[in-house]
């Protein structure tokens, strides 16, 4: 049975330990069903022969700070909300990072599952548990300690037989770069400005509909963080694009529109999404973040299904998870010259960056090699009809 922290000096001396450490494989459990911000609800950490599972409702989470910011490598699988949950209870995130998941993409496991992966690579098989299980009701039960544990207890294991799958296909500075490229991710620090965009309904609005859903938008996001309640009982999506094609200016007002009721003019609300109303009719130009990408030339247009077909059979020559090495998206901001393109640097740079552009510059074409298989080769400049 893996040993429950609920204790806070003994989950110091647990910080002691940890800060010592080369490596440590660590996971979260967390809720955010009824809140704006992730809840912690279990931090498991595993080193060395060891398991702990911290619980967050008894012991304060900030010494883990010391670990996470120390020399010691963290392994995490499928880590990006776990980084979040970091962020918010430690005031920092690893400042060394492999994601599992990341890595076996490299070796040609597309989005894997731990599960998936530990029966793959080691020839493990979890005990399957209740994905759902309410992780902040206590007490815990022994399943759900038991559960949460195989989340980190192999990790450590499979790490080493990753890494050395990919030294072997050199490939391990490639799964090192992105797990890296993962810690500089945005961690659900959404720029309230751009709340709109994420509202299907409001994105046929124009002039000033749209900018009146914009501070709507704008003002629903800063209040559910402020709350920290889910953004849906601030205002929902229909009133929001409501408010914004009736632009009411008075609590009465507010009150017929589509979507809205009494729970959602609680307090001050009703004379905050008035002054929002006003400070959208008010703005001279939509916000720059509205702006729509512009769109690819149309004499490249053709190109994107020709180089999405060529990436998805050069992941396969090369045994990478094709979304690894390059998206639809991806082409599209290459053949755009977005300079924040991820194709323009590190191993995707070689590997799909460059050819791309032998392509596009009429030096490169896609042909069929008699085997079924797309090739991207020396163009000949010879018609041949």
């Amino acid at each position: 049975m893996p040993k429950l922290i609920v204790d806070q000096s003994e989950f110091l001396d647990v910080v002691e330990t940890l800060a010592s450490v080369d490596r440590y494989a660590l996971d979260t459990e967390f809720h955010r069903e009824r809140t704006y911000y992730p809840q912690v609800a279990l931090v498991q950490i595993a080193w060395a022969n060891t398991t702990v599972l911290i619980d967050p409702l008894a012991v304060n989470l900030e010494p883990l700070a010391r670990v996470l910011d120390g020399p010691g490598l963290c392994i995490v699988h499928a880590g990006v909300q776990d980084l979040e949950v970091l962020d918010l209870a430690c005031g920092t995130i690893p400042a060394q990072l492999f994601d599992t998941q990341i890595a076996a993409g490299f070796l040609g496991v597309a989005s894997g599952s731990l599960a998936t992966l530990l029966d793959r690579f080691l020839d493990i098989h979890l005990t399957k548990g209740d994905r759902l299980t309410d992780w902040l009701r206590r007490p815990l039960t022994n399943d759900q300690l038991v559960y949460a544990a195989g989340d980190v207890d192999h990790l450590l294991e499979l790490t080493s037989t990753l890494e050395a799958q990919l030294e072997a296909m050199s490939r391990l500075g490639w799964a090192q770069e992105e797990s890296e490229l993962l810690r500089g991710k945005p961690r659900n620090r959404r720029p309230p400005a751009e709340a709109v965009t994420r509202i299907k309904e409001a994105r046929s609005l124009k002039g000033q509909a749209l900018r009146v859903a914009t501070a709507v938008a704008t003002w629903r996001e800063i209040r559910a963080a402020t709350l920290d309640i889910p953004i849906r009982q601030v205002l929902p999506d229909i009133a929001v694009v409501a408010a914004a094609q009736q632009r009411p200016n008075s609590r009465a007002g507010l009150s017929k529109l589509r979507g809205l009721d009494g729970r959602h003019l609680k307090g001050s609300a009703a004379e905050e999404i008035v002054e929002a109303i006003k400070v959208g009719l008010a703005a001279p130009d939509p916000p720059a973040t509205s702006a729509r990408i512009p769109d690819l030339p149309r004499e490249l247009r053709p190109v994107v299904t020709l180089v999405t077909a060529w990436i998805s059979q050069l992941a396969r020559d090369h045994k990478l998870d094709p979304a690894l090495l390059a998206t639809r998206a991806d082409v599209e901001s290459l053949l755009r010259d977005d300079p924040e393109c991820r194709l323009l640097e590190g191993w995707r740079s070689d590997l799909v960056g460059a050819p791309i552009r032998h392509l596009v510059g009429g030096e490169a074409a896609v042909a069929f090699d008699g085997g079924g298989r797309l090739v991207l080769e020396q163009r000949s400049n010879k018609a041949l009809l």
